[in-house]
Parts: C-alpha cells; structure tokens; sequence
C-alpha cells in the first residue's frame, strides 16, 4: 500500500503492473485511461481499478492548480516491481 501525491498538472505516462492495483481518491481528482478506452474522471472519493499487465495510457492529477493525493494497494509478490514504464506510442 502506498500514499502517493501528485503535483499540479503531473502526469504518469503510459505504463503497467504486474499485479492488479486498487485504490481511491484521497484529495484532489484523477483522470486514468486504459489503453483503448475513454478517460474516466476520478473526482475525491472514487475508488479505481488497474488490471494487471494492462496497459495504462494515463493516470494524472486532472488539476492545473491543486495537488492529487491517491491510495494505492498493488497486489505484489516480494520480487514484483512496483510500476514499468513504458514508451509513448
């Protein structure tokens, strides 16, 4: 489990995990989008779902202005990594 902060406008990339990741809005909102299918805005309070080796076109801080803060469970193995960055296509 981690507590992760964003800072304004921050942006994640395209990327993936070994695992299926839950989670929730903490403070501010999000904007996720599954590679091949439409944005899904997170405002404070929604939970969210990434599936596991699913590629993740975004997940931002939706704000220009106020920070994003989210909690994040992946569901890992000891020798999983966190996160796998991947180039933008």
């Amino acid at each position: 489990m981690r507590e992760i902060e964003f800072a304004p406008g921050q942006q994640t990339g395209r990327h993936l995990h070994p695992s299926p990741v839950v989670g929730y809005i903490a403070e501010g909102a999000a904007l996720l989008q599954v590679e091949g299918h439409a944005p899904q805005s997170l405002p404070l309070g929604s939970a969210f779902y990434e599936p596991a080796e699913t590629v993740i076109a975004r997940f931002d801080n939706a704000s220009q202005t106020k920070p994003l803060k989210f909690i994040a469970y992946y569901l890992l193995t000891a020798d999983e990594p966190l996160i796998e960055m991947l180039p933008e296509a």
